[in-house]
C-alpha cells in the first residue's frame, strides 16, 4: 500500500471538501480485496429503499465476517488522519458497495447529517471510498459538490452541480461528513465495487452498532487497536465505561451473570 502525505490531504479537504488519491492499492491488493468481497456479495440481496438502491448490494458488517480487511482499517496514514481530522475516534461504519447496472443515482446527502449539528461546526465524522473497480461518470462514480463542507445548509445553492469522483480501482477518496455527495447512476452493462471505511468522533453514536454485529468470542482476539475502533474504546476521561471498567477489560474479565437461583425469588405476599 502506498501511504499519501496526511497533509497535503488535509489542505486539499480543506479546500475542495474532498480528496482523491489514486494507486494507494496496487493491483493484488485490489484482487484480494475484491476476491475476499465476492461470496459476501452472493449472499447480499440489493437494496430496500432509494438510498440504498434497488439494484445494489451492500455488505454490512464485514468486520464480523472476515478478517481481510483489519490492516486496511488500521493503516496508519487512516489513522492518523482521523486523529487530526476528528481527534479521539471510533469507526462508524465499514461496508461493501457495489452499486449495480441500472442504478439511478443515490439522493445526495451529508454523512453528518445522522447528528443535529448547526452548521458550520469542527468535523466529527471523515469517510473514504476506495475503489475496487475504475471509478467512472457512466458507471456510478460517487459524485462530490466541491465547496459544500462550507456551505450554510446542505441544499444545493442555484446552479451547483456535483462532480464525478472518476478514479482508478486502487484510488481512495476522502471526505469529510459535512461534505454533500451520493452514489452515481450506473449506465452500464457492470456493476461498481467500492469499499467504504468511515470514522467518527469518539463522542457520538456510530452509524453502524458494529460492537454488537462482532461476537464478543471473535472481538476477544482482535487486535488492540482494532478492538478500541469498534467500541471498546473510553472517550476521554470515562465515556463508554461499563461495570466502572475501560470497555476492553470487559473481554477478558466479563461481568458475572447474575445466579438464576437468586433471580425473582422474592416473596409475593
Amino acid at each position: 500500500m502506498a501511504v499519501p502525505d496526511v497533509t497535503a490531504l488535509l489542505d486539499d479537504l480543506d479546500r475542495d471538501g474532498y480528496a482523491i488519491r489514486p494507486s494507494v492499492l496496487d493491483a493484488g491488493e485490489v484482487e484480494a480485496l475484491r476476491a475476499t468481497l465476492a461470496p459476501l456479495l452472493e449472499s447480499t440481496p440489493t437494496g430496500r429503499n432509494p438510498f440504498e438502491g434497488y439494484r445494489t448490494r451492500r455488505v454490512y458488517s464485514p468486520l464480523a465476517k472476515t478478517r481481510a480487511l483489519d490492516d486496511l482499517v488500521l493503516s496508519p496514514w487512516l489513522e492518523e488522519l482521523a486523529n487530526r481530522l476528528l481527534g479521539p475516534h471510533t469507526l462508524s461504519s465499514v461496508l461493501a458497495i457495489e452499486i449495480g447496472p441500472g442504478e439511478v443515482a443515490q439522493p445526495i446527502h451529508h454523512d453528518d447529517g445522522a447528528y443535529p449539528l448547526p452548521r458550520p461546526h469542527p468535523e466529527v465524522v471523515f469517510n473514504t471510498m476506495w475503489a475496487l473497480d475504475d471509478f467512472t461518470a457512466g458507471n456510478g462514480a460517487t459524485v462530490v459538490h466541491p465547496g459544500s463542507h462550507r456551505w450554510d445548509s446542505p441544499h444545493p445553492p442555484a446552479g451547483a452541480e456535483p462532480v464525478p469522483a472518476v478514479m482508478p480501482a486502487g484510488s481512495v477518496l476522502v471526505w469529510p461528513g459535512s461534505t454533500v455527495h451520493g452514489g452515481g447512476a450506473n449506465h452500464t452493462d457492470q456493476p461498481r465495487l467500492g469499499l467504504v471505511i468511515e470514522y467518527v468522533a469518539g463522542w457520538l453514536r456510530q452509524h453502524e452498532n458494529i460492537q454488537a454485529s462482532i461476537p464478543v468470542d471473535t472481538a476477544r482476539h482482535l487486535p488492540g487497536r482494532l478492538q478500541e475502533l469498534i467500541g471498546y474504546h473510553l472517550y476521554p476521561d470515562f465515556l463508554g465505561f461499563v461495570d466502572g471498567r475501560h470497555p476492553r477489560k470487559v473481554l477478558d474479565h466479563p461481568i458475572a451473570e447474575p445466579d438464576p437461583s437468586q433471580v425473582g425469588t422474592g416473596s409475593t405476599q
